[in-house]
């Protein structure tokens, strides 16, 4: 019977620079499964490839041929000796490799606990490979399931519900000081990469007016126009001040780019309006001083790391919920894939039957020549309900999901009281 089998290697088992020579684009990953589909030791073959991993899930009678044919394929199409990445693959079979499937779709095996782009990903490369054809009844089933329990995990846990990175802490402390960013002017102070992506996740929450300062202003004004803002001069920093509500700032200036006697010239003017600063310097840009004076917040990378690592003890209390959750769904699953099992036996047995009943009512129906189509077509009717109601203890105990541990026991009766394989 095939079974479902999963290989591959992820962050954890490889480094990024293997995980590089092994990543498949879309265009790669719909040849890998047409070479996949023609392999007589491959059934069902679907291949996700993200930055953190790269699995190729089977569903296959022959666990180690198939294993060797991915083998081989990752060697040829990569060309990249197989000894070169043996040793950091994984492969798991039936129980384990559902649950692997169904923890990674629920963040539960990523880098980043709870992050929710794993679920659009494994979306992704089922479309891919449903359109080539190589998703079948086992897979189908299974990443059907999938999406199901990823959900769950979403929906009845906390996984998901924290900032861990530096970029999504900021904007959670800026939520809780404005409420909302609705036409909040930003002022990027430099142009390292986490304080780009906080201002992308505050366009994403509609803030206002987005200026830019770079101290070599030829970069401020290209890089303002990915935001479609305004670049200004380094030196214009201080008369903005007035202007901005949230100031993110990340240079390398060994001396601090905004001071407390800056910001206090210029809060009453501002008229009690908050003035947020997200520090994402080393050293600081931003004079920590500047806490002290009126509606003024300063929050610096030591400051959104501790609310990182709290909310990662969150997320990781949250973990165990959803890993009882996948534990329930893989029982659920093997209990249908059991069920496989016994549909080729009770089909025999029922056509058995059938054929049975139609050849004593021919005999029958023979000696009776004054019935007529009514009376013939009222015995059959009345022969399939015989057929059904003699059937159905059977097929419920040969279906049966209890925790006996004899089902092959009677699958074996069966088919010998019946003498269905003569």
């Amino acid at each position: 019977m095939l079974d479902i089998v999963l290989m591959g290697l992820n962050h954890k088992t490889a480094p990024v620079t293997l995980r590089e020579c092994l990543a498949f684009s879309e265009d790669e990953t719909s040849a890998a499964l047409k070479v996949f589909r023609e392999s007589p030791a491959i059934s069902e073959a679907m291949l996700i490839s993200t930055c953190n991993r790269v699995e190729v899930l089977m569903a296959t009678r022959d666990t180690s041929n198939a294993a060797d044919t991915v083998k081989v394929f990752f060697s040829e199409f990569k060309d990249l000796p197989v000894s070169e990445f043996e040793k950091s693959l994984y492969i798991h079979e039936g129980d384990d490799a559902v649950r692997h499937v169904f923890r990674v779709a629920s963040s539960l095996d990523s880098m980043v606990v709870g992050e929710p782009q794993i679920l659009g990903q494994i979306k992704a490369a089922y479309q891919i490979a449903t359109l080539k054809k190589t998703s079948g009844v086992l897979l189908n089933k299974l990443l059907h399931r999938t999406f199901f329990v990823a959900k769950r995990v979403r929906n009845e846990t906390g996984i998901g519900d924290h900032a861990v990175s530096i970029s999504y802490a900021a904007i959670e402390l800026g939520r809780k000081i404005f409420g909302t960013f609705e036409g909040k002017k930003v002022l990027l102070i430099g142009a390292g990469e986490m304080a780009e992506l906080a201002v992308e996740h505050l366009i994403r929450n509609r803030a206002g007016d987005i200026l830019v300062a770079n101290r070599t202003f030829k970069n401020g004004v290209e890089l303002a126009k990915r935001f479609n803002g305004q670049a200004i001069r380094f030196e214009e920093i201080t008369g903005f001040l007035e202007h901005a509500d949230i100031i993110i700032s990340s240079t390398g200036s060994p001396d601090y780019v905004v001071t407390r006697g800056q910001v206090k010239g210029i809060i009453r003017r501002r008229r009690n309006r908050p003035l947020f600063f997200i520090d994402i310097a080393v050293p600081r840009d931003i004079d920590p001083e500047i806490n002290r004076l009126t509606n003024s917040y300063v929050y610096d990378i030591d400051d959104l790391k501790g609310i990182i690592d709290e909310n990662i003890e969150d997320r990781n209390r949250e973990a165990i919920k959803g890993e009882r959750i996948v534990d329930e769904a893989v029982i659920s699953f093997r209990q249908w894939f059991e069920s496989l099992d016994v549909i080729p036996t009770i089909v025999e047995l029922r056509n058995k039957m059938e054929d049975i009943a139609k050849g004593e009512i021919k005999k029958t129906l023979q000696t009776q020549k004054h019935f007529s189509d009514d009376d013939r077509k009222a015995i059959s009717r009345m022969t399939n309900a015989m057929i059904n109601k003699i059937l159905h203890d059977p097929t419920l105990l040969l279906k049966s999901n209890g925790h006996h541990q004899n089902k092959s026991v009677y699958l074996d009766v069966t088919r010998k009281l019946f003498k269905l394989d003569e």
